[in-house]
């Protein structure tokens, strides 16, 4: 079976482009002729892909790209090379964006399967202006309804994307839930050293709200926290300007080992991001037994309970942070530890693929 994946990224930190990677690889490991397709952009840069690149049996080609408006929103046209390699099934990675609708005229003409994965695009957004909320709003109610029913089967990667895709009038057996997977090593790895400090392991982007955590770094004592990942350089400028002496900037941690380790290192991870859809490093922490503190938003609030498997506090509350931050500094919380890890085994990529695989068959 040929199965072909659209993703606007395959190059740089993305956390669509590492759902359609993994579930790729472990596709071609069963025995499926998988494809990657793309644009030529490396998300977070403004650097150029190669045209081409093997992930092992994986072909990833990458198409010339036209942005029409914010990082992601962009136009790249692969229909030819699609129509030659024919697929009977074609993934398509994030609702509304134009490389989906493409997917769905290459199905008219080749007679295949188009299964569409969300990645959670219905939380609002302060970030866009009036007039792109009230474009957004149009497109859903009006286009969108309608394009969604063209897809043989909608996958969710949260929970709660379902409501929204009800009310788009998408019946329930066309949706199902999918989320992403976490790779077996984190299940699996020998624990590594504890020390008594803080991580942030993600992209250092405005979305992140790690002003939040500097401010809160200042309201606590002989602390130590560690910021870890690919960083954008005016907002690492705007973090270094507030930073205080308990802060450490380090490199982004690709080799998952390495990264296990790194997330082994510290007592407590911290997320508090304005907004996640399904924050992969925070699952990432809860498989490690860390105990975990995020802010209040609609993707944390799907994993954690309060006081059972992690805290939240809210959005832009540094004073909250501080306050959870010292508690758990103080406890080691180890039932809430383990129910942590508890509560996210279902997102082994073991199982993740068993569920998939289904789907395809």
């Amino acid at each position: 079976m040929n199965i072909l994946e659209l993703t606007n990224f395959s190059a740089g930190a993305c956390g669509v482009w590492m759902r359609a990677k993994q579930e790729s690889e472990l596709l071609s490991k069963r025995g499926y002729i998988v494809k990657i397709f793309s644009s030529n952009f490396v998300k977070g840069t403004y650097e150029i892909a190669p045209e081409k690149e093997m992930l092992g049996k994986i072909e990833i080609k990458r198409f010339p790209a036209r942005k029409l408006g914010g990082e992601s929103f962009m136009k790249w046209d692969f229909e030819s090379e699609a129509l030659k390699f024919k697929p009977d099934i074609i993934i398509a990675h994030s609702y509304r964006h134009p490389h989906t609708t493409l997917a769905l005229k290459i199905k008219k003409k080749l007679k295949c399967k188009v299964f569409l994965v969300t990645h959670a695009p219905f939380m609002s957004d302060a970030q866009r202006s009036p007039l792109a909320r009230l474009a957004v709003s149009f497109y859903d109610f009006f286009i969108g309804s309608r394009t969604l029913k063209q897809f043989d089967k909608i996958i969710a990667i949260t929970k709660w994307e379902i409501p929204y895709l009800k009310k788009l009038r998408i019946k329930k057996d066309k949706i199902a839930y999918i989320p992403n997977g976490i790779p077996i090593e984190f299940f699996t790895q020998k624990k590594s050293k504890e020390e008594k400090k803080v991580l942030f392991l993600g992209r250092i982007s405005p979305i992140k709200d790690l002003e939040t955590l500097i401010k809160a770094s200042k309201l606590l004592n002989n602390i130590k926290i560690e910021i870890v990942g690919p960083a954008e350089k005016n907002y690492l400028d705007k973090l270094n300007f507030l930073n205080s002496s308990s802060i450490i900037f380090l490199p982004p941690v690709y080799d998952i080992k390495n990264k296990i380790r790194k997330i082994d290192s510290a007592r407590i991870f911290v997320l508090p991001s304005k907004r996640e859809s399904m924050p992969q490093s925070l699952i990432e922490a809860m498989v490690r037994e860390k105990i975990v503190i995020a802010s209040n938003n609609l993707g944390a609030r799907e994993l954690i309970e309060e006081g059972k498997n992690g805290f939240l506090f809210e959005i832009g509350n540094e004073k909250q942070l501080a306050e959870k931050i010292s508690i758990a500094l103080e406890r080691d919380f180890k039932k809430v530890r383990q129910q942590a890890r508890k509560s996210v085994e279902q997102f082994s990529w073991d199982k993740i693929i068993q569920k998939l695989e289904k789907l395809l068959n």
